[in-house]
């Protein structure tokens, strides 16, 4: 560490480790368990471990609600955060607080010694830090990027859940869907169970499992759902559950996370015993923003931050099953490493006008160079601005009370239009 005196506060920490490791990702494991292994601290709590494309949110925020409602004292370490970093590190379905985390980065920092860290493994070691002060039941774990060289793998999970295998972040994970499930497979560990709820997984899921001898679970296979307008059902091995409400989260894709979450509390049932009473409950309360978050008022505002081809696919569809409005306005801010065209075709029926915004450099676009690429499908731009929360503000000055306002592109698009909307309110 450098001869200057160490941050005093949280926002001092993220301060420096953003201009110190601000660069490209490096993936890998040794350096950062390596450092593990210097902090010295541990827990005994069951540990999940989620990896995905898509879902790994609403799948972690869905296992938090269900295993608070059993009584369990839970951790739960997710990643982006959307307003404040707090949100990556909760405990009992609460932020930890900036003392803690201040001094849990400051472990960190002494414990690595002149071990490079990026500003994900940083924050991953100071999650486990405070997860291993709080005596936890259970700790949950979103994977940050892929699975198998992911900070969060130093960890062995006593359950791992695999979302979605989709093309996202191919400079990382391989240019296949092949490599990307190869990757997000990594998880996976001997013996344990493997819950993968993508019901068309690739070949190099089963051969990853086999290899290690851990024991998967295929949606459509070995577990899945059935529903109507009111309610639906969950079938998994020997098991059968009717009369379930739909998860507070929306979206037809949700069905697909919350049965995966059933099937993984099914398989480690033993360690973590839970009722239906509390899954019921969990998943009535479960609330992830900016996941097709839609807020109350008019005009209809939705906001998420779906930023891949499937993703805005999904949201697609979310849009075409919210009812009737007269227009549809979109605001979406992305960024260049993104398959930008292929995502926003998938909306190019669902919305009537078009209002881009520019996101920071070096990864995000900006709003002129946005414009040309969605010119380039053939749509109508109708507004060009230097931040999301800009266009948002242009579409409320624009639109009808009885119309839908869309949000998508980026967690730091629907970031900076939540701040936008909180001093609007």
């Amino acid at each position: 560490m450098p001869d200057t005196a160490p941050p005093q506060d949280l926002a001092g920490w993220l301060a420096l480790i953003e201009a110190r490791h601000g660069q490209r990702i490096e993936l890998g494991l040794e350096r950062v368990a390596t450092v593990r292994d210097a902090l010295s601290v541990g827990s005994d709590a069951v540990i999940i471990t989620v990896a995905g494309t898509n879902g790994k949110g609403s799948t972690c925020a869905m296992l938090e609600a269900v295993l608070l409602a059993a009584g369990y004292r839970v951790g739960l370490y997710s990643s982006p955060h959307l307003l404040r970093f707090n949100e990556r590190v909760r405990i009992d379905g609460r932020e930890v607080d900036d003392e803690r985390l201040a001094d849990a980065f400051a472990r960190v920092e002494t414990a690595r010694g002149r071990t490079h860290l990026t500003y994900f493994e940083h924050g991953t070691l100071a999650a486990w830090v405070c997860f291993a002060q709080a005596e936890l039941d259970v700790i949950v774990l979103e994977v940050g990027l892929g699975g198998r060289l992911d900070a969060t793998n130093i960890f062995d999970a006593d359950c791992a859940i695999l979302t979605s295998i989709a093309m996202d972040h191919m400079d990382y994970l391989g240019e296949t869907r092949e490599d990307i499930g190869r990757e997000k497979a990594g998880i996976f560990r001997a013996d344990k169970p493997a819950i993968c709820a993508d019901p068309m997984p690739t070949q190099s899921v089963f051969d990853a499992a086999e290899a290690i001898g851990a024991r998967l679970l295929v949606s459509g296979r070995d577990f899945g759902f059935s529903g109507d307008r009111t309610q639906w059902a969950y079938w998994g091995p020997g098991v059968k559950r009717g009369g379930l409400a739909y998860p507070a989260l929306r979206g037809a894709n949700q069905l697909l996370n919350a049965a995966a979450v059933i099937t993984a509390l099914e398989a480690i049932r033993e360690r973590l015993p839970v009722s239906m009473q509390a899954i019921r409950q969990g998943m009535m309360l479960v609330e992830l923003p900016g996941r097709f978050q839609t807020l109350p008022g008019q005009p209809a505002i939705v906001l998420d931050v779906a930023h891949n081809p499937q993703a805005v696919g999904v949201l697609a569809e979310n849009l075409a099953n919210m009812g009737y409005y007269p227009e549809t306005w979109a605001v979406v801010g992305m960024f260049a490493d993104k398959a930008v065209e292929a995502a926003v075709e998938r909306l190019a029926g669902r919305v009537d006008h078009w209002l881009v915004a520019g996101l920071p450099a070096p990864r995000g676009l900006s709003a002129d160079a946005l414009a040309t690429r969605l010119t380039g499908l053939g749509l109508s731009v109708e507004g060009v601005f230097d931040t999301p929360a800009d266009a948002y503000r242009a579409a409320r000055a624009r639109v009808d009370d009885s119309d839908r306002i869309v949000v998508f592109g980026s967690f730091l698009t629907v970031a900076d239009v939540m701040t936008a909307i909180r001093e609007e309110r």
